[in-house]
């Protein structure tokens, strides 16, 4: 299955955020809080983006940060757009509903890379069921385990000490004592934490 196989360390740097997660950009970044490149610490090289590239560095920024390759997320945005409702709102509801996310949400994992992996393992039941689909998209009333010969793994236990056994989220319920959690609903944008204009990624598509 695709994956990001670069440097996660510049893509970090290039957006300015810590958008992947993990508590090691946070470092990097306060070491090196400039862009990437041969002129990055140089504030004469910074260039003014023209309007295509405000609007591809938001489109990019929102894939780097779910972990989407290009093609799928274009798929998503036309799905989003065919849907009732403000597209880009239904572009990050996609992206929020996606099984590695959840994972993520639910404090299963410190990443969504991680959780990523998780899937892909096969560590994680939807439902009762083996799910290794990063992209499997939940619906209100699915409930997201960990397979019971996985809840000794330190990475698992770990993550859920970080999380303080609480789901943090409104539209996730957790029973951490059991290892599960329920997807209640699809969330509302104002529920989604994201440092996002995703009417930028509307209008850049839309071009």
């Amino acid at each position: 299955m695709a994956k990001f196989t670069g440097p996660k360390g510049k893509i970090a740097r290039r957006f300015g955020e810590n958008i992947f997660g993990s508590p090691k950009y946070d470092k990097l970044l306060e070491k090196r809080n400039y862009p990437p490149g041969q002129h990055g610490n140089s504030g004469s090289f910074r260039k003014r983006l023209s309007d295509y590239g405000v609007h591809l560095v938001e489109k990019q920024k929102l894939r780097y940060t779910y972990g989407v390759l290009e093609k799928q997320f274009r798929n998503y945005f036309k799905k989003a757009d065919k849907m009732k409702g403000i597209t880009g709102e239904n572009l990050l509801k996609f992206l929020e509903r996606r099984l590695d996310n959840v994972v993520f949400r639910l404090g299963f994992a410190r990443t969504r890379m991680q959780a990523r992996q998780f899937v892909n393992h096969g560590h994680i039941r939807v439902n009762g069921r083996k799910v290794d689909i990063p992209s499997f998209l939940c619906s209100p009333g699915d409930v997201i385990e960990i397979r019971e010969k996985s809840r000794k793994m330190p990475a698992l236990l770990e993550a859920m000490e970080g999380s303080m056994g609480v789901a943090a989220y409104g539209w996730l319920e957790l029973d951490a004592d059991n290892f599960k959690g329920t997807f209640i609903e699809v969330p509302a944008r104002e529920q989604i934490p994201v440092n996002i204009d995703e009417r930028l990624i509307v209008e850049f598509y839309s071009k």
